[in-house]
């Protein structure tokens, strides 16, 4: 499947309607393209710095050595360089949160390194006291370094979208009304334009396709592992990868309305969208803010008057209380849970929404679904077979029932023929209307006919096993062969097999599952019954769904409601959590909070997992930021100074930075 060779390639921009974002993730990419640059140019002034520092030069012996006229101004004049090229991001920062009356992690790197820097400075041009310097860039370039690997994390969880845009290639094959073929960008593309998709090649817009048969791969676009068969009439998704036939297809879709742009909007909201942990981190980070500063001014007070200590010791307390206080981590802790969590559930096609329905979804303890094709496949198929003839085999009686049936539309009809691999050729068919089909099959009169029919020939039909299946509002339909009664086909809206899977596992968590349907009660015991549901109401309007949402919710239950979004909107809108399930392409279903591509009841399963992983994981970060912060404070204060225990702000800004890393690789360990 290689298509180096054809004329499409991968496009790394967002084509058609995708450009905003594009836009944002060069400017991300830029930041930490920057950070880098100022980190390694600093680092490479520290040397010098160090080797000049008369502490570090007492250290290791090597005073004399390093010793000439006015070193202290060589020391000085790097020194500033870095505190005003390495600290600019953080000096600006400051300026930018000061502006918004937020005061948060820039303003108190900035603060401290400010500190060090002017005290320092006063002390080369006379002031009595020690110099900071290499404090001062030691701790800068930790800083720098912190703030380049904890972007990359960000970017790393951000990545989702880029994916995602990636998937799209940057040209098409546009066939033309002389049915030749010319290379068009995807930009040029329009509705109803016919495209050819190549073996191998990316689909390059939404479209339905009139020509050809081949395995298209959607895993990237809707979670299906597995390559789908499309034919004529059936939809592709611009992002997905042909396989081995060649496709016609006609655009439906191209740019903003596209399946990928929308999946790329709903994922750029979800991840922008504030949560209420993610409000209730803020909050802490701004009184961490103030703390630190108070923190830093209570310590440098302490030192100098009832700890009896120089300026410069009480000042490097200061700065190690302010840089280890930094809410770098606290700030991290929800957002980057959010982006991976976000970029989880985008690639197995599980859009959010609403962030805060999402994280109500881990409390969720009552499930309503709607019957016809969130349960069920909404298609007729064959449930039973009962045999008068045991000359023949079940797979026969169906296979003879469907060699008639293939000439008639009916949905039963169609729903025999689905049930059957095969069929043999039929000569004479006729309809009989509202009582069946009949045809010579093999040389044999065969007929597949309705009860009435039964009734009108006279042709008696008592039999327990019949009249269960109409107990369960199963249609019923008769084979004979030469006027003679061979066998009975039962056939229902087909259970999909994921929702009998999905209902234990629902049941295990101790969820109470509901199914509301307009279908007949009898149907609908059946259904319940098959699956083990916990309770089902039938013949439901769909104005009463909500209706009876609302009556769960009042019963003391988080209510999710699973639909297909069309005329479940009402009760999608009044449950805690609504879910519209099987959307397909038609991804902007405006009720739901969360929207399944696929109709698999199993995916509801996905969500409450991953509400429930993603909320732990924020506790964890959370817990870990503030646990770290309450230690490290009364450290860096000196409160073990007696037993001489001591941290210098570079330990202090190491401390700091590790503890940000591993809130990050936290967040990206979340998986359903």
């Amino acid at each position: 499947m290689n298509n180096h060779n054809h004329h499409q390639h991968d496009n790394t921009g967002m084509k058609s309607g995708m450009h905003h974002d594009h836009k944002s993730g060069h400017d991300h990419s830029h930041m930490i393209a920057d950070f880098k640059k100022r980190f390694w140019i600093s680092l490479g002034l520290t040397v010098p710095i160090l080797l000049l520092s008369p502490m570090i030069q007492k250290f290791l012996g090597i005073t004399e050595a390093l010793a000439f006229a006015g070193s202290q101004y060589v020391l000085f004049a790097l020194s500033t360089f870095v505190f005003f090229y390495g600290g600019y991001p953080f000096l600006k920062g400051m300026f930018d949160e000061l502006k918004k009356a937020m005061p948060g992690m820039m303003t108190l790197i900035a603060v401290a390194i400010s500190v060090a820097y002017f005290y320092s400075s006063a002390v080369v041009f006379g002031l009595g006291g020690k110099i900071f310097f290499w404090e001062l860039v030691t701790l800068i370039d930790i800083m720098l370094l912190g703030h380049w690997i904890e972007m990359k994390s960000v970017m790393g969880a951000s990545k989702a979208l880029e994916a995602l845009a990636k998937l799209m290639p940057s040209d098409a094959h546009k066939i033309l009304a002389d049915g030749s073929i010319i290379d068009v960008p995807l930009e040029e593309l329009k509705t109803n334009d016919r495209i050819l998709i190549k073996p191998g090649e990316k689909v390059p817009a939404d479209g339905v396709v009139i020509k050809g048969q081949s395995s298209v791969n959607e895993a990237m676009l809707t979670g299906e592992s597995k390559p789908v068969l499309k034919k004529v009439e059936d939809k592709v998704i611009g992002g997905g990868v042909n396989s081995e036939g060649s496709l016609e297809v006609v655009v439906e879709k191209t740019g903003k309305d596209s399946f990928l742009s929308q999946v790329i909007e709903l994922v750029k909201e979800a991840q922008e969208s504030k949560s209420k942990t993610q409000d209730l981190a803020n909050r802490a980070a701004f009184w961490l803010t103030i703390i630190a500063i108070l923190g830093g001014t209570i310590t440098l007070i302490y030192w100098l008057t009832i700890g009896e200590k120089d300026f410069a010791f009480a000042l490097e307390r200061m700065v190690t209380v302010m840089v280890i206080t930094c809410p770098h981590a606290l700030g991290l802790a929800v957002p980057l849970v959010v982006a991976v969590s976000t970029a989880i559930s985008a690639s197995n096609g599980l859009l959010i929404r609403d962030r805060k329905a999402f994280e109500i979804a881990r409390k969720i303890d009552a499930i309503i679904f709607d019957k016809t094709g969130t349960l069920t496949k909404g298609e007729f198929g064959v449930t039973d077979i009962i045999n008068y003839d045991h000359s023949l085999s079940e797979k026969e009686i169906v296979k003879l029932a469907a060699s008639v049936e293939q000439n008639s539309e009916h949905p039963i009809a169609q729903g025999i023929v689905k049930s059957s691999d095969n069929s043999y050729e039929v000569q004479d068919f006729k309809a009989i209307p509202g009582k069946g089909a009949i045809g010579k099959v093999n040389n044999k009169t065969v007929a597949v006919v309705s009860p009435g029919f039964l009734r009108d020939e006279n042709i008696d039909i008592t039999d327990s096993k019949i009249e269960k299946l109409h107990e369960q509002g199963k249609t019923v339909v008769f084979l004979l062969i030469d006027n003679k009664l061979t066998g009975a086909i039962a056939l229902a809206d087909i259970i999909r097999e994921e929702s009998k899977e999905a209902i234990a596992r629902f049941k295990e968590l101790g969820i109470k599952t509901i199914m509301l349907t307009g279908d007949n009660k009898k149907v609908a015991k059946w259904v319940s019954d098959e699956l083990g549901l916990d309770e089902y109401v039938a013949e439901v309007l769909p104005h009463q769904k909500a209706e009876k949402a609302k009556e769960f919710q009042s019963r003391g239950y988080v209510v999710a409601m699973t639909g297909d979004g069309v005329n479940d909107a009402p009760a999608l809108a009044q449950a805690d959590v609504g879910i519209a399930i099987g959307a397909g392409t038609d991804v902007a279903v405006e009720t739901a909070d969360i929207v399944l591509i696929r109709s698999n009841p199993l995916d509801v399963l996905s969500i409450i997992k991953l509400a429930k992983a993603t909320y732990r994981k924020m506790i964890q970060n959370l817990v870990w930021a503030t646990g770290y912060n309450a230690l490290a404070i009364p450290l860096a204060a000196g409160v073990l100074y007696s037993m001489g225990i001591l941290l210098s702000p570079a330990a202090g800004a190491a401390l700091m930075s590790l503890s940000t890393v591993i809130v990050a690789i936290n967040a990206k360990l979340l998986k359903i």
